[in-house]
């Protein structure tokens, strides 16, 4: 089967995050068809359309190249005041210009969004899945995936917990097979 190069974007800047947590389960858990990696976000300038010139940021033009070869996107995403973080957003915006030249455009992606919180931050998933509408991002539907109580999903070793581990392993197969779809 045929390898589909998976950009992660981890939502939060934290070194110690749960979110980055889960993108390296996730790698690790990761079916054949999918080649997962995580792109950095928090070395981009905030966007600003003056510097989105024919030289911009070297930053920006490499964020934008690892994305344009990339077969699809998973968020992996905090919630910060009943939304996505700011680094993300940026993200987004980088991404989108200059007009006409999004890397976002027709592929296929989903989100993951964690939370200390019992809700699953179900405001950044919703909020980032708004976002993604107008970027023409196909958003996988199901499953979906809010992960409250996120200090509860590892075990002492930094691993899933099983009950986590298998929804996990069920959420990569449905987005395997999304992925495939959108890649036909």
């Amino acid at each position: 089967m045929k390898n589909h190069k998976i950009a992660i974007i981890v939502g939060s800047l934290r070194k110690d995050s749960y979110n980055r947590k889960i993108a390296q389960e996730l790698i690790r858990m990761q079916p054949e068809s999918l080649e997962m990696e995580i792109v950095e976000i928090g070395n981009l300038a905030l966007y600003n359309e003056d510097l989105d010139t024919a030289n911009p940021p070297a930053a920006w033009q490499e964020f934008r190249s690892q994305l344009k070869d990339a077969n699809g996107f998973l968020f992996i995403t905090p919630e910060y005041n009943r939304s996505i973080s700011g680094a993300l957003k940026n993200a987004l915006d980088v991404g989108s210009r200059p007009y006409g030249e999004s890397v976002w455009d027709t592929k296929p992606a989903a989100v993951i969004s964690s939370t200390p919180g019992a809700m699953g931050a179900f405001g950044a998933n919703h909020a980032l899945r708004q976002v993604m509408v107008f970027l023409n991002t196909p958003m996988m539907q199901q499953p979906e995936a809010y992960l409250g109580n996120i200090m509860s999903a590892f075990d002492e070793n930094g691993k899933f917990v099983e009950k986590t581990a298998e929804f996990m392993q069920n959420f990569l197969t449905a987005f395997a097979q999304w992925v495939q779809i959108h890649n036909s």
